[in-house]
């Protein structure tokens, strides 16, 4: 069979809001590790693994040893919200990498298996908590496609045509200093930024009333591998202490190793009321959780359920990913190839017009493609151009390699491979790549794209 065969019939019985397939045209048969394998026999290197999730790449064989052995030894795959010994072991496996002031005070939310339920049930949790109605969110942010969790992603074109999603959400400025919201960037950004969040919240006159919560990304993912300053997570966690108003850190896909610390909000020292985890806590399988402190359990008997909360070979996998990426040396491999990765590709930034930007950290990184040719922002720089990303990410498919987009107008190719991708394979990727843009960049010095 061939990937038309099986893209044609996809195409046939498929909504039309399936995404990945439109920009990955082929049937998946096989995959290990970093690689993926179509129904023709062709290999791709994969640099998408899941958006995150597969922390430990595909088919990890510490995983899946780890899911049959629960599945031989007859022990129950669907609980419900009872308890086992294989989510005691898992729920404390967490609780050992919160930080301290958080651990000896932690109660944990386990939620249908996406991440956008922990969105949903965090928000929840904070206005039974607090008694009040309203969340602070930032631009740019991306916390899911549920109804609630759409309502606080910033992203509009997924919200334009869903109307009365939740009411009382409040955006504020988040710090890009490529493309700074108050047209400074660098040191003078974040200061405006900081200086805004906490006179909007402290002004009586703002107009802004305290809310049920403060929902940030450490790191914005779908908006553009954006990392939030530390200044900046510091200056909202002071203020919302201040204030009394709980801080969720939204870790679904910058946490599990992927920034290098095991939680991205750990960079800035900071010790939140609310942690979101989905993706790689799964270890492959369907998991999401909210991880509080205790003061805001406010909840009665069935205030948030979910059928599949309980999915046993998530929590025997999970284990093994926690347990495998929170190691020291598993972390300091994560910044030491995500350093060497970043670092080539500031080399390319160099040689070639279309490349703007080059951020992240760990290996959550972003590349933001511009048009030399086109207007410029109130900072100065070219636009951003998702026309020459979907070419980029449309050519080093044609060279087997698969990679994502996001940020304004889709214009960031976004590295978010296995946490294990080895040396060689962040090689085969670069030259990949390296090709990809050159070829590109030679067509938009001639005409733009």
């Amino acid at each position: 069979m061939s990937n038309q065969y099986f893209t044609d019939r996809q195409n046939d019985f498929e909504s039309s809001a399936r995404s990945y397939p439109r920009k990955f045209p082929f049937a998946l048969k096989k995959a290990k590790g970093s690689y993926v394998e179509d129904v023709e026999g062709n290999r791709y290197l994969d640099f998408l693994c899941g958006a995150g999730t597969l922390a430990l790449g595909h088919n990890d064989d510490e995983v899946n040893k780890a899911m049959m052995d629960l599945i031989s030894s007859d022990a129950p795959l669907h609980t419900l919200d009872l308890t086992t010994p294989v989510k005691d072991r898992f729920v404390q496996t967490i609780f050992s990498l919160l930080p301290e002031g958080l651990r000896g005070n932690a109660k944990i939310q386990f939620c249908s298996p996406s991440g956008t339920d922990a969105v949903d049930a965090a928000i929840k949790l904070c206005k039974t908590a607090t008694g009040r109605s309203t969340v602070i969110a930032f631009s740019g942010g991306y916390h899911g496609m549920g109804h609630g969790a759409l309502a606080l992603t910033g992203n509009h074109n997924a919200k334009n045509k869903v109307a009365n999603l939740m009411p009382g959400v409040q955006f504020m400025p988040y710090p890009y200093s490529y493309r700074c919201p108050f047209g400074l960037g660098g040191d003078a950004g974040v200061d405006a930024a900081c200086a805004y969040f906490e006179r909007m919240l402290k002004d009586p006159e703002s107009g802004v009333t305290l809310p049920a919560a403060v929902i940030i990304e450490p790191i914005q993912g779908e908006g553009g591998v954006v990392p939030a300053p530390e200044k900046f997570l510091k200056t909202i966690r002071r203020v919302t202490k201040e204030l009394d108003i709980p801080m969720i850190v939204d870790e679904i896909q910058c946490g599990t190793g992927r920034s290098g610390r095991f939680f991205a909000f750990e960079y800035a020292d900071i010790v939140p009321d609310v942690i979101l985890m989905s993706k790689a806590i799964g270890g492959s399988q369907p998991m999401s959780v909210v991880v509080y402190n205790k003061s805001l359990d406010k909840w009665t008997a069935g205030a948030h359920a979910g059928t599949f909360r309980g999915n046993q070979l998530a929590m025997a996998a999970g284990t093994v990913v926690l347990e495998r990426v929170s190691r020291p040396e598993f972390l300091a491999e994560v910044i030491r190839k995500g350093n060497y990765l970043k670092n080539e590709i500031e080399k390319l930034q160099k040689e070639v017009s279309i490349i703007g930007d080059v951020r992240g950290k760990g290996l959550m990184l972003g590349v933001e493609f511009i048009d030399p040719n086109g207007e410029k922002d109130i900072m100065g720089h070219p636009e951003p151009s998702g026309n020459i990303a979907a070419e980029i990410q449309k050519r080093c498919f044609e060279n087997h390699l698969v990679m994502e987009k996001g940020g304004r107008n889709g214009s960031v190719m976004r590295c978010l491979c296995a946490l294990t991708v080895s040396d060689d394979e962040i090689n085969e990727m670069l030259s990949i790549f390296t090709k990809v843009v050159k070829e590109v960049d030679a067509l938009v010095k001639v005409h733009s794209i």
